[in-house]
């Protein structure tokens, strides 16, 4: 199975090319699910048609939903927000405002992720396309796996076993409620997902991220920072579609000053993203809906060749064992953007206000960093 995650800017067409891109898939007679992860979301405008929180058949091979975040959120951690709320109400009264402090930022897009994971591991389909929330809001749900669980690990460290023989007796003098099993219970299903959607996109050759930009200098270089952390996440983009190029014919006239803007900014493009398979979507004489311009668009772009391929792969990471080096790979990083820090045995890899932790290989287990250099888009750490 396939799974292709469009990811982007605000606006600049991420349903569009997602739909798109599952319409012409299912076309090769491939069993496809295409789905929405952003809360405001698009994807029935773009068929034209209601979708549901449950795959909507639009042909015979071609299926589309809409994730009810609230929906999966309360499936995902119902009996653990009952009880921090139960905590948080215990000196005060409940209200929306306690409701408002249990709404952590890109949690609900991580359970929209869990679906992902739970349709992916049904098998019922050959691919899945994913319409992802905007740039900030898809990095968050991807770093939460990782971060979340660590800190599950610090705020709940008490154990199942610890709270049945010694909790009645700490509720008691305490008046603090213990977890009951079923909030257990929640965690457990909580850290088994995390890990296996980390796993899941961090497949290779399952997992594809495609960055959608349009010729604008402004969403060039916001696709440029979503690049850079993507793959200090080790997340692979395997292609970058260039939406809304307005035909020459059609900047003749008042709009003629931009004709040269939108040249410059598809250089940069080409040279930003020289390694990367660009894929380049004039706007259209009419709206991205229905069923069979969403498949005319889905030909166009995809002429000659197949979308549910790994269409790129760049080794993210590299090793030097007789110059006792690591290598990370860090696209459009300015150096003095990088943070760099060592835990233990952990590194902690930051760009701009983004950081990740990364583990030390076996081979330089122990040692220490004695120096570093950042060249040609690549972190030179030295044991």
């Amino acid at each position: 199975m396939r799974v292709i995650i469009y990811t982007g800017k605000g606006g600049v067409g991420k349903t569009s090319m997602a739909a798109a891109t599952a319409c012409k898939i299912a076309k090769y007679g491939k069993r496809v699910l295409v789905m929405s992860t952003d809360q405001a979301h698009s994807l029935g405008d773009s068929f034209d048609i209601r979708i549901d929180k449950e795959p909507t058949k639009i042909t015979d091979n071609l299926f589309a939903m809409e994730i009810d975040t609230v929906y999966e959120s309360e499936k995902s951690w119902g009996n653990l927000k009952e009880y921090f709320k139960r905590l948080i109400t215990l000196k005060g009264g409940s209200g929306i405002e306690v409701e408002e402090l249990l709404v952590f930022p890109g949690l609900e897009e991580l359970f929209s992720m869990f679906k992902i994971l739970e349709v992916y591991e049904s098998g019922e389909y050959d691919t899945i396309v994913v319409d992802c929330a905007p740039t900030g809001e898809t990095l968050a749900l991807l770093k939460y796996p990782e971060r979340l669980s660590g800190m599950i690990d610090k705020v709940l460290p008490i154990k199942r076993a610890g709270v049945k023989t010694v909790g009645p007796i700490v509720e008691k003098v305490m008046k603090v409620p213990m977890p009951k099993d079923n909030v257990f219970d929640d965690i457990e299903y909580l850290m088994d997902k995390m890990q296996r959607l980390q796993e899941l996109l961090l497949d290779k050759e399952v997992v594809s991220l495609r960055v959608v930009t349009t010729p604008e200098k402004i969403v060039i270089n916001e696709a440029k920072r979503n690049f850079t952390c993507l793959y200090l996440y080790h997340y692979n983009v395997d292609a970058i579609m260039i939406n809304h190029i307005y035909p020459a014919k059609a900047m003749e006239g008042y709009f003629n000053k931009w004709i040269k803007r939108q040249e410059e900014g598809l250089q940069e493009i080409k040279e930003s993203f020289s390694e990367v398979p660009r894929f380049y979507v004039e706007l259209q004489q009419q709206e991205l809906r229905t069923l069979d311009i969403l498949e005319k668009v889905g030909d166009a772009i995809f002429a000659e060749i197949d979308p549910d391929e790994v269409l790129f792969k760049k080794k993210i990471y590299s090793i030097n064992n007789e110059e006792r080096w690591l290598k990370i790979y860090l696209p459009f990083a300015e150096k003095e953007e990088l943070r760099l820090e060592q835990d233990k045995n952990e590194l902690v890899v930051g760009v701009r206000n983004e950081s990740r932790k990364f583990p030390i290989p076996i081979e330089f287990a122990e040692k220490e960093i004695v120096g570093a250099r950042f060249e040609d888009g690549y972190l030179y750490i030295q044991f």
